[in-house]
């Protein structure tokens, strides 16, 4: 589908201000969305709202379908009355530009299992229905999740293949005798699933509500260490014992000499394709119901994927294979009808790529930030953008506008300079202009960018296994933002919220 010509911001609900240690779907969230409103821009990104496991990334979690129950907000449980005020206040944590997730998650952790003692001591009546209907058409991946958390908790959430050998290869009577053992465990996590998406979906109707739509991320690959692989075995390459066979990652470039060793298990796309690909069709189901539209991360593999066994200590043993291609989508289209979905087409672009993502009008990834090398012909100047295509000044895994000028070769500033006709001083906002007054129908831009922050505010650096996802802003940071200069360039560009 196309989309109509619009504008938005990227920021994950953990950078919101608030008093407890990490963002969430509270007051802040809906203080952002009117900002949006105010500054007539349509579109808000996030990352994966999953459960976070290693390195607390959105991009490893323990499920492709579960919401991350650190983003329930306290104060909606002190409105529900599952909370008491001197609970939520015991909770604070001092405000600061970073996630404070291990003290948040021992905080939060305690509250939230107190309010789900307390939801069931209460339940009954039309809301007893409402949970009860959420369990059954949930079912298909909540039941697994639950007790793969209550499980995995009481085993310090070590990889499931090293759990008991029963339950890690889901013995009929090991799951039986696990779900007596953990009943109350299970009860709370039900509970968690529940709230997550009562407070996701409430939020989501406030942005609906004031024409902002919500872009969501579904990554590729999901970690071993996910209820997804521990319950659907014969979708992954794992062996009997769970063991991955079969790793994700990309092949040896011009950023890496050894290629990137990600470590997810490969799918068993024969297996997927013979049973109607009907975990994907789940899957992206799902993710229709949470968001608006999806960015679809790494959309080449979908083409051609690198696969590296298991054993390789790096990426450069690998082999490019075939990946389902047309098929799924093809499959996906016929049972979910419209697909409003982005393709993170980056990285080597093959001609089987391009194809793939025309055929369903997806429109592809255009980074500023990625333009300036002084080549007229490089596919990231605006000048050379199709009109099918979402622009961004970075992303989630490049630095600030502001950083990446402070740290580019002189030969790059200076053409960034003269293309945007700037002196560089203020180049997020030359940028910010560069993308709004672009072609491209979508211009999304990080909340960072707007701010004018520098290389300490980013939020992620590819390969470094920590220091990441704990980018916050401040309440006074959000207040000093120029309004009228986002809003005037969102008039020039003819993307207000007002006309869509």
């Amino acid at each position: 589908m196309r989309f109509p010509r619009s504008c938005g911001t990227l920021v994950h609900p953990t950078s919101f201000p608030g008093k407890y240690g990490i963002g969430d779907f509270g007051q802040e969230a809906r203080i952002f969305l009117d900002f949006l409103e105010e500054t007539e821009q349509s579109i808000w990104q996030v990352l994966p709202l999953t459960p976070t496991g290693y390195g607390n990334s959105p991009y490893a979690s323990y499920s492709a379908f579960a919401g991350n129950p650190y983003l329930i907000s306290p104060d909606i449980l002190l409105e529900k009355g599952l909370l008491s005020a001197s609970e939520t206040h015991s909770l604070i944590i001092p405000s600061s530009t970073t996630v404070a997730y291990e003290l948040a998650f021992e905080k939060k952790a305690a509250a939230l299992k107190l309010a789900s003692a307390r939801f069931y001591e209460t339940l009954g009546g039309d809301e007893e229905e409402k949970f009860e209907r959420f369990k059954l058409e949930h079912g298909h991946w909540l039941d697994d999740y639950v007790l793969f958390m209550a499980v995995g908790k009481s085993n310090q959430m070590r990889p499931w293949n090293t759990w008991d050998a029963g339950i890690a290869t889901r013995k009929k009577s090991a799951i039986s005798k696990a779900i007596k053992t953990y009943e109350q465990e299970i009860k709370l996590e039900y509970w968690l699933q529940y709230e997550f998406l009562n407070q996701w979906l409430a939020l989501k109707e406030y942005a609906n509500n004031k024409g902002i739509r919500v872009i969501g991320d579904i990554p590729i690959f999901v970690d071993h260490n996910s209820a997804d692989v521990w319950a659907n075995t014969e979708y992954f390459a794992v062996d009997k014992k769970g063991n991955r066979t079969l790793v994700a990652g990309v092949p040896p470039d011009y950023f890496s000499e050894t290629g990137q060793l990600w470590g997810n298990p490969q799918y068993q796309w024969g297996a997927l394709e013979k049973d109607g690909y009907s975990w994907w069709i789940k899957r992206f189901k799902h993710m229709f119901l949470t968001c608006d539209a999806i960015r679809v991360d790494h959309f080449r593999g979908f083409d051609a994927y690198w696969e590296i066994p298991a054993s390789e200590k790096t990426a450069i043993n690998g082999r490019w294979v075939k990946g389902p291609g047309e098929k799924l989508f093809d499959t996906i289209l016929q049972e979910c009808g419209e697909l409003p979905i982005l393709a993170e087409d980056l990285g080597f672009v093959t001609e089987g790529v391009e194809k793939l993502r025309d055929k369903y009008a997806f429109p592809g990834m255009k980074i500023i930030q990625f333009a300036f090398d002084a080549d007229p012909n490089n596919s990231f100047l605006p000048h050379n953008y199709p009109q099918n295509c979402v622009v961004y000044s970075g992303t989630h895994d490049n630095d600030t506008s502001r950083g990446w000028y402070e740290q580019a070769p002189e030969h790059e500033r200076h053409f960034a300079r003269t293309y945007t006709q700037s002196d560089g001083t203020q180049i997020n906002w030359a940028f910010i202009r560069l993308g709004m007054l672009s072609v491209g129908d979508q211009a999304i831009f990080p909340m960072q960018d707007f701010m004018n922050l520098s290389t300490e505010h980013r939020m992620n650096f590819p390969g470094t296994p920590s220091g990441n996802w704990l980018w916050r802003y401040t309440t006074e940071m959000l207040q000093e933002i120029d309004r009228d200069k986002i809003r005037g360039l969102v008039q020039l560009g003819n993307r207000s919220i007002m006309g869509i």
